[in-house]
């Protein structure tokens, strides 16, 4: 996997970017080392700066990888938005898209996807990062509510919203642990994501 720009080496940096170099490097390590296969210190020489510098922003390694998390939701819940403003409110391809835009996640940076659900200690009690992932479920609540002509509230939305949820979330692991490869079928992720969207709210 080639590094982002960010997380390239540099004879030099600015104090603002820091912050996210080192997560830039943090990411890229993740996917080629898994979160527990890096220390600080290398994270500093992939951004081009000292060992002590990332302390200067980050406590520790667990904050480190905390704002890694942090900024893979926010991406994660820009590319469903993105995904679902890319088609008709309510369609069935608004669904599926946010859909995609999951498994699209999980096949680029399997390494930081895994991080992100893994919930390393502590972050299963941290309220910024639980509000970050309800926010992600409310792309789908959203389209489900519009598909159904429903309040995001109601308790059949959120029913379905959850269907889809899993069904995506376990395609996911599955195609990136490659648990998937031998079923017997060659449908794409597209086809299957419409199917399934068709299977859970109905046709149309």
């Amino acid at each position: 996997m080639s590094k982002s720009p960010q997380a390239q080496t540099r004879p030099g940096y600015h104090h603002g970017d820091l912050r996210a170099q080192l997560i830039a490097a943090v990411r890229d390590l993740v996917e080629t080392h898994g979160p527990e296969g890096f220390s600080v210190a290398e994270a500093a020489r992939r951004a081009g700066v000292s060992s002590a510098a990332p302390y200067k922003h980050f406590k520790d390694r667990p904050e480190l990888l905390r704002a890694v998390v942090s900024e893979a939701m926010d991406r994660l819940h820009a590319a469903m938005a993105r995904g679902a403003a890319a088609h008709a409110p309510g369609s069935l391809e608004a669904i599926a898209a946010i859909g995609m835009a999951y498994v699209d996640f999980a096949r680029g940076e399997p390494g930081v996807f895994r991080l992100v659900f893994g919930l390393t200690e502590g972050h299963e009690e941290d309220a910024e990062l639980i509000e970050k992932g309800e926010s992600c479920l409310g792309v789908v609540v959203q389209a489900v509510a519009v598909r159904m002509g429903l309040a995001p509230d109601h308790a059949t939305v959120a029913r379905k919203a959850y269907m889809l949820w899993a069904f995506v979330h376990g395609h996911s692991f599955l195609t990136i642990d490659m648990k998937n490869k031998d079923m017997g079928t060659d449908t794409d992720d597209w086809t299957y994501l419409l199917e399934i969207s068709r299977a859970v709210l109905g046709p149309g």
